[in-house]
């Protein structure tokens, strides 16, 4: 009997020491496995990471000599046929509903002659544009403004493509990089009209003759920085001051900017501007309610700062978007005016020629909301400051005051399409001394044909 048990009990135990015989011989080859594995993993990781680097390597020899090719190569032929512009077409009309009659701002020289208000239906500003790139190495453009029977050329310049080192040179005749609204041609404006700052300095932006130079710096926060000379014939400047050789009108600009998070940008910048008009014309109210001709010869020197502020959900503006603009700028003009004779005509100057300074400053403020696909919303207020004006002896006829004009714009506009917009806009407008103004505007603008990005 107890031979028996003992058997049964060998008989039982015989699996179970088999059984952990198999597991001790797993492991181990398991453990052998994932050595050899590690081991021929750590083989291939280091002959991998030599392919990559021979083919970084040869891919930098490609490039270098790609880019010495293309330096030392002439530039390619460029026929006849291969001339294919982009053309694009401005329609912007509008019905104006204001004051009508000359409405220069009070205690300003005004920027450019007489300054002309239109009422009722008008077509406003018509523009056309073409612009191709003329070979690798360089682009052109033209936009030429059409009004009634006039066709004045507002831009027609080249860029350079592949100077290298962030420069860019532009020549010709272009919009000037100074501030931040002065490079917005009037479709691409928030507003219906122009802000009464660049009114007051600019009569609607500086517009240059010559050779502008800009870099922008290799850097993650957004820096540029540029220089213009110019012949210096339009507002501040004059025809009878750039008639000569050389340059008669220079700025300097410089901009920075960047992200804060996803869903915000930003852009700072400071600008400069000196011209030295010579018998630049000016109409003025004399004490007589007389339109007197002025001319004026000297120095004109301004500052300009700007700010914008843009909000857009996780960078995305299509559905909602936020922008705050604000603009600020100094101006000092020094030197001396004539006030032509016109006393037989009622007019109380007598041609008199005396020093004339003026130290004044303005700005203005805009926000602009889209709050749904399509729709927007926006208010602006505009103020300047007369600051100091000196007339010297010609004070006598044309007096001066320290009125300070103002203006708050509201708006509202509907684009159908990226190629379409209707605007409505009211403003209270006091730029003119005992004469306010309430304004309604009815606008529309069409675009016709490939138009580029508009800047930040």
């Amino acid at each position: 009997m107890k031979k028996t048990i003992l058997a049964v009990a060998i008989a039982a135990a015989l699996p179970w020491s088999a059984a952990a015989r198999a597991v001790t011989d797993i492991d181990a080859l398991r453990a052998e496995f994932n050595q050899k594995f590690k081991a021929l993993q750590g083989d291939y990781e280091a002959r991998l990471k030599a392919l990559e680097s021979r083919v970084q390597t040869a891919e930098i020899k490609a490039d270098n000599a790609q880019q010495d090719a293309a330096a030392n190569a002439s530039p390619p032929p460029v026929s006849a046929g291969a001339f294919n512009p982009e053309i694009s077409l401005i329609l912007q009309g509008a019905y104006l509903d204001r004051a009508g009659g000359e409405r220069p701002i009070t205690g300003f020289l005004p920027a450019g002659g007489h300054a002309h208000t239109e009422r009722g239906f008008t077509l406003d500003h018509t523009e056309l544009v073409m612009s191709a790139n003329i070979d690798p190495y360089s682009r052109g453009l033209v936009n030429l403004a059409v009004a009634d029977d006039e066709v004045e050329v507002e831009e027609a310049w080249f860029q350079t493509l592949r100077l290298g080192h962030g420069l860019t040179v532009k020549g010709g005749r272009f919009l000037s990089g100074i501030g931040y609204q002065n490079e917005k041609h009037p479709h691409a404006w928030d507003f219906a009209d122009n802000n009464l700052m660049y009114s007051a300095l600019f009569g609607e932006h500086l517009v240059q003759d010559g050779l502008q130079v800009r870099w922008l710096a290799p850097t993650e926060l957004f820096l540029e920085l540029g220089a213009e000379v110019a012949k210096g014939q339009f507002f501040p400047g004059s025809d009878g001051g750039a008639d000569k050789n050389g340059a008669d009108a220079w700025a300097a600009f410089a901009h920075v900017g960047g992200d804060v998070g996803a869903s915000h940008a930003w852009r700072a910048g400071v600008s400069y501007v000196r011209a030295s008009p010579r018998e630049r014309e000016a109409f003025l109210d004399d004490l007589n309610d007389f339109e007197a001709l002025s001319l004026f010869s000297g120095t004109s020197k301004a500052w300009l700062a700007d700010f914008v502020w843009k909000w857009s959900p996780d960078g995305n503006p299509r559905q909602r978007n936020f922008i705050f603009t604000a603009e600020y700028f100094d101006r000092d003009e020094d030197g001396d005016l004539l006030c032509e004779d016109a006393t037989a005509d009622g007019g109380a100057c007598s041609g008199l020629t005396d020093r004339y300074a003026s130290d004044q400053s303005g700005g203005y403020a805009q926000a602009v909301y889209q709050f749904m696909p399509r729709w927007r919303i926006g208010t602006r207020y505009d103020r300047l400051s007369a600051g100091s004006v000196d007339f010297g002896a010609n004070e006598a006829f044309l007096g001066s005051t320290d009125y300070d004009p103002s203006r708050w714009s509201l708006m509202t506009d509907y684009s159908p399409s990226e190629y379409s917009r209707f605007r409505l806009q009211f403003a209270r407008d006091k730029s003119v001394q005992g004469d306010p103004d309430n304004q309604v505007i009815l606008q529309y603008i069409m675009s016709i044909g490939p138009h580029g990005a508009h800047k930040f």
